[in-house]
């Protein structure tokens, strides 16, 4: 095992890896930039450290400054937690190279499953259906590109090869958009990500997002958890997710399941990931990517099968063998999470950092909130805008409503705009209520106006 990690992120998801290497027994060193001095990550870190100046691109996604704090401060492993570095193959290289251990897959792992179009190879040669797109990479000045979407079938959507988070993406209704949509998806591509390439693929209209969570290790064993439903989304950014998904059942659970599990082992993947799909409304479910990292929406479920992911992690890169099979993992009821942003839903979820003048955080029985925000804290404008999770478990999916609900009305944030309200409006929608959600749910009836 190691004895000291630096965690090369900031926010919530830092705080939650320092929470777990404590509870291993190891020291932690947090970094940080000038404008997250004050983050609850730095304060609950064995030793901090200063990488840059507030912009990420001058300080979390610096390289040369994380590798020389690691070495200013003698640790063995970093932890990359998500976004940032976590997907970067060259950070994961450049760690191996220092003699440290990086708390994620290899390089060639990242590399393979990092590429979109790759990965969607990769997914074709472990049997597993695909969204109907292009062989490969597309450009505005191919002369064949009106005949490769023609042949897809209008709505089309161009997506980026590398990257996620709803960038270099654009839906394509009709022929005539098509070459500037895909000049704009490619150029914010490039931008985001620093690759301009991107592909086409079926726009399916009301589809459920669903994800399973998988952790293998060194000897080759992959285990699957249940899946998660992440259909609640805004521009392909998830704000609310769930375990188990209300339109799975166990037969499709297991044929998910051994989908993932054979992604996983074709790349001969080693530690916590996901892999993503679409469903569509006859059951049929499709590969979209695989993310080798730990997701936002972890915690569900943590909560669910009472496993403790992160931890797994660390204990994976540390060459500890997996202990349990799906068929020991014993499910408890649902479990639920709402992410709180400093946005402003009525303003179009505009970003709002500011001071927050006061803080009441909800507890009680079921509830669990992982976050870095306190009284008196200022959220820098630099960085994503999640100041929140809240968690929720509870015997069955109602329950669990009531009892996100009930969390929700507790949870006070003074200062700000959070969307605190949107969940609450979400929550009470009877189509929320019925589990009858697609990843159209938010712009059909919340800015359809049913909300």
């Amino acid at each position: 095992m190691f004895k000291k990690v630096l965690i090369a992120n900031r926010g919530e998801i830092a705080v939650r890896v320092i929470r777990a290497c404590k509870e291993l027994g190891l020291e932690t060193v947090a970094v940080h930039s000038e404008a997250d001095r004050n983050c609850l990550h730095a304060r609950l870190a064995d030793r901090s450290i200063c990488i840059g100046p507030g912009p990420a691109p001058d300080s979390y996604l610096n390289i040369p400054s994380i590798i020389s704090a690691c070495e200013i401060t003698g640790v063995d492993a970093v932890h990359p937690g998500y976004g940032f570095l976590s997907e970067s193959e060259d950070f994961a290289e450049i760690c191996e190279a220092h003699g440290l251990a990086f708390i994620g897959p290899s390089k060639e792992s990242i590399q393979k499953m990092g590429h979109k179009i790759e990965a969607k190879k990769i997914a074709r040669e472990a049997g597993i259906e695909l969204i109907p797109g292009s062989n490969g990479v597309v450009s505005a000045d191919d002369p064949e590109l009106p005949k490769i979407a023609r042949k897809i079938g209008y709505p089309v959507i161009v997506k980026a090869c590398g990257g996620g988070g709803g960038k270099g993406m654009r839906i394509v209704t009709r022929e005539e958009a098509l070459l500037e949509m895909v000049r704009l998806a490619s150029n914010e591509a490039k931008l985001a990500f620093g690759d301009p390439g991107v592909y086409l693929e079926k726009f399916f209209e009301e589809p459920k997002h669903v994800e399973i969570q998988i952790l293998a290790d060194r000897s080759g064993k992959v285990v699957y958890l249940p899946e998660r439903d992440c259909s609640v989304q805004r521009r392909y950014q998830k704000l609310i997710e769930e375990t188990p998904s209300p339109a799975v059942g166990p037969k499709l659970r297991k044929k998910l399941g051994k989908a993932a599990r054979r992604v996983a082992q074709e790349v001969g993947y080693q530690t916590v990931g996901t892999v993503e799909f679409l469903l569509d409304k006859d059951g049929q479910f499709y590969f979209m990517e695989m993310n080798t990292r730990i997701q936002v929406e972890h915690p569900i479920t943590e909560v669910l099968c009472g496993i403790d992911l992160v931890k797994w992690q660390i204990r994976l890169a540390a060459g500890e063998k997996l202990d349990f099979d799906e068929d020991d993992v014993r499910v408890n009821g649902h479990a639920m999470e709402c992410r709180v942003n400093a946005e402003d839903p009525d303003h179009d979820f505009v970003p709002c950092p500011g001071r927050i003048e006061e803080l009441v955080l909800p507890g009680g029985p079921g509830v669990r909130v992982d976050t870095h925000i306190y009284s008196g804290y200022t959220i820098p404008s630099f960085y994503d805008s999640l100041l929140a999770k809240v968690i929720v478990g509870h015997q069955d999916r109602d329950t669990a409503i009531a009892r996100m609900r009930r969390a929700l009305g507790e949870f006070s944030i003074e200062g700000i705009k959070t969307t605190i309200p949107f969940h609450q409006k979400v929550l009470e929608h009877s189509a929320f209520r019925y589990g009858d959600v697609t990843t159209n749910f938010v712009a059909k009836h919340v800015f359809g106006g049913e909300i």
